[in-house]
């Protein structure tokens, strides 16, 4: 499922216009986006949690030049589901057949 079909899926759900779901979800990931940066995890009850994980440090090799370099500690953006959300995918046929 693309952003677009999500919005086409909300907007026919609502009955709100397709340009004022897609605004929405613009503002909804940008504020994501936003807090991520500045370090801040966005809870979302029964959905999810957005989180900053923290990559350790660490040394890669470049195979074909068969050199090392080291690969500072970094954080990257994350979701982790709800337990809710987690179950209800379990427990789904529908997505069982998907596979």
């Amino acid at each position: 499922m693309t952003k677009a079909d999500v919005i086409a899926k909300i907007a026919e759900k609502t009955g709100i216009d397709k340009a004022d779901v897609a605004q929405s979800l613009e503002t909804f990931f940008g504020v994501v986006k936003e807090a991520l940066v500045d370090g801040e995890p966005v809870y979302v009850r029964g959905f999810g949690s957005f989180v900053n994980k923290k990559r350790a440090k660490k040394v890669a090799r470049n195979i074909s030049k068969n050199t090392t370099m080291e690969i500072p500690e970094h954080y990257i953006p994350s979701f982790k589901p709800a337990k809710e959300f987690t179950e209800s995918v379990k427990t789904s046929e529908k997505a069982s057949q998907a596979v």
